[in-house]
């Protein structure tokens, strides 16, 4: 009996040894959860998993070739410029942007101890599940804004200063090649969500009693806390904002879409952004995503925002110029 009693004693004084914490985050004067400062989703990762990877978690060794891939080559994208060297051969492939303005990320997200290759976890394959409709349609949308300059309506909203490219603003917030920081503010009624990308500021406010008639750039979003975790649910999408287009990371939404985001914090240095697609105009299933939002050492710089001003009207007038020599878009160039 004294044996069973003195093991007894030793499992139960020996169990916090194994147990793990949970974390509690600072709060607010009125309790909630704290989820104010600078953040960021820069990433390697993308929201759709590319070809080059089997399964959402990299082993780790995969990981930190990869990112050491790309390391050389933001190192060769920097260098200088010989003045030297003469003017390039003809037909010679002189690259695009100088890259010292670019901020795509040095590594991939970690989320739950594990590397992702994609924001999407459901479905498994790390893709949005369009439907063959929905694929039609969004591959129509993309051929139509990449091809028609007839005027500024054609253009995206992003070409013409409205709301910041690729989703930066969301829902759902996905991350791009730069200006990826976010600063969140709290307050009783309201958080607020100011995103670097064209300064667009997400004000939520938190109550169900929300005027949805007017479709919003950014949609019609309300809040609620669930425990320690900020709930967001987003409807009534403007139809011209439905194409959120930025190079590879390009996707469609209708604007009957319902984007639920939960936003909690796991850890003094980072968010767990988790969010929900449902559209079942598009989508064969609502598609799901986790992401990492890391706490951002710098501050939220002024964006300011020229395409409007100069990258318009020199489009449309390189249209023009194409229609003069017979061509009815950049596609028939060929050069």
């Amino acid at each position: 009996m004294k044996l069973h009693l003195a093991c007894l004693i030793a499992l139960v004084f020996a169990a916090p040894v194994f147990a793990q914490e949970t974390y509690q985050p600072p709060r607010l004067a009125d309790g909630k959860p704290d989820l104010q400062g600078f953040w960021s989703n820069v990433s390697l990762t993308s929201l759709e998993r590319s070809g080059q990877f089997k399964s959402l978690a990299i082993p780790e060794a995969d990981a930190k070739r990869l990112e050491a891939q790309r390391a050389a080559a933001d190192a060769r994208g920097n260098q200088r410029t010989d003045p030297n060297s003469g003017a390039p051969r003809a037909g010679q492939d002189v690259g695009g942007y100088n890259s010292f303005y670019v901020d795509a990320g040095s590594s991939y997200a970690k989320i739950n101890g594990e590397y992702r290759s994609s924001w999407i976890v459901d479905p498994p394959s790390g893709r949005i599940p369009y439907t063959a409709a929905g694929k039609k349609e969004f591959d129509d949308r993309l051929a139509f804004v990449r091809n028609t300059f007839d005027g500024p309506e054609t253009r995206p909203m992003a070409e013409r200063c409205l709301v910041g490219f690729g989703s930066t603003g969301g829902p759902p917030m996905i991350n791009v090649m730069y200006n990826n920081t976010y600063q969140f503010v709290q307050s009783k009624d309201y958080v607020m969500i100011l995103v670097e990308m064209n300064h667009d500021a997400r004000i939520i406010p938190l109550t169900d009693k929300v005027d949805d008639k007017i479709p919003q750039w950014l949609g019609n979003s309300k809040g609620r806390y669930d425990g320690d975790t900020l709930v967001v649910e987003t409807t009534n999408f403007n139809p011209g904002e439905s194409l959120r287009t930025f190079f590879a990371q390009s996707y469609l939404l209708s604007p009957d879409a319902k984007v639920t985001e939960r936003f909690t914090r796991v850890a003094n240095d980072q968010i767990l952004y988790e969010f929900t697609v449902n559209d079942p105009k598009l989508f064969s299933q609502p598609w799901k995503a986790e992401m990492a939002f890391n706490a951002s050492k710098g501050a939220l710089y002024e964006y300011a925002c020229h395409e409007g001003n100069y990258a318009l009207p020199g489009i449309l007038a390189g249209a023009r110029k194409n229609e003069s020599r017979g061509l009815k878009n950049y596609a028939e160039e060929g050069e």
